[in-house]
């Protein structure tokens, strides 16, 4: 947890301190509890980048103290053990982290799936939208791997410009998709988390874990089945008219001559009208020098400036040199 003043006057912050969490965010994922009833039926769980553990600690106390069940921690920080806690230390997108993960759910798939992790941020907004969506991406190719049918999918997310492609996609896998933001988040912040409920991929969905990001130099043309899907596009108007990022000449191409032809409602008062008036008039160059100028004084001298016979002009830099240099 933070050390700043602002921390302290926190009330989420005293409260995790006081009732023994190891991170305000705990309140965060049991909020979202008492809203969608995420721990409700669930045994098995994976909580991804899970350091410093709050997270863990819920999922901890909700699901192994009922009902033995197991939670699973991934994270590049080492925690602190908790009861019925798998700790997991390494990348979640790396490949062989990933492996490592799914090895623990063969033949017995996980019922939730959580990620609270963010990158550490920028201040360049675009750049830090961009990195927690690539973190989601990742959560969500391992939660494709170990989540059951019918399973959820909670992560944080970054409300930017671009929030609903991240919401398309998770719409592919989950039949309900919803973007909530808990009263312990502060208003302050951009973060919320997509919470999505009822895995259901499309029928033929293969996952892949060579692609755990979403890598700009993947051909997109080599995917096939549902993983596949070209947006409609329709080309208007005709074809063999006038291209728009070419240049044609003035001269019209049965012979005739270019006309110009004025516009049917002139400026109304352009303002360059008054500079061209002064112009005209030779007052421009007048108007716009300063009365005190020393470019005037200059001009004005009676003679160029002379050197005195016997002596030469030095540049500052050469002066400087000189006055620096030992005798």
């Amino acid at each position: 947890m933070g050390r700043t003043s602002k921390d302290k006057w926190d009330v989420y912050y005293r409260l995790a301190k006081e009732n023994g969490w190891r991170a305000r965010s705990a309140f965060k994922l049991l909020q979202l509890d008492e809203e969608f009833n995420l721990f409700q039926g669930v045994k098995r769980a994976v909580d991804l980048c899970a350091a410093p553990g709050s997270w863990s600690q819920v999922l901890s106390q909700k699901i192994w103290g009922q009902s033995s069940g197991q939670v699973v921690a991934v994270d590049l920080q080492a925690m602190a053990p908790l009861p019925g806690m798998i700790q997991i230390q390494g990348d979640i997108t790396q490949l062989s982290t990933a492996k490592e993960i799914i090895q623990h759910f063969e033949g017995c798939p996980a019922d939730l799936v959580v990620c609270n992790g963010a990158p550490d941020v920028t201040g360049l907004h675009d750049v830090d939208e961009y990195m927690q969506a690539q973190l989601l991406l990742a959560a969500l190719n391992i939660a494709t791997h170990v989540l059951k049918l019918g399973g959820c999918f909670v992560a944080k997310i970054f409300r930017g410009r671009d929030v609903t492609l991240l919401y398309s996609q998770l719409c592919i896998f989950f039949s309900s998709v919803l973007c909530a933001k808990p009263k312990s988040s502060r208003n302050s912040s951009i973060e919320a988390f997509a919470v999505c409920q009822g895995y259901d991929p499309p029928e033929g969905f293969i996952p892949d874990l060579t692609r755990p990001l979403l890598d700009h130099s993947y051909d997109f043309n080599q995917l096939e089945g549902p993983a596949r899907f070209i947006v409609p596009f329709v080309a208007c108007g005709d074809l063999s008219a006038y291209d728009s990022d070419r240049s044609y000449p003035l001269d019209l191409e049965d012979g005739s001559e270019y006309k110009y032809t004025p516009p049917t409602q002139p400026p109304i008062a352009p303002p360059y009208q008054e500079a061209c008036r002064l112009k005209k008039n030779g007052q421009l160059a007048k108007e716009l020098l300063p009365k005190e100028c020393s470019i005037n004084k200059v001009d004005n001298l009676p003679q160029p400036l002379t050197v005195p016979q016997g002596h030469t002009l030095l540049s500052p830099k050469v002066e400087d040199d000189e006055m620096n240099s030992s005798p």
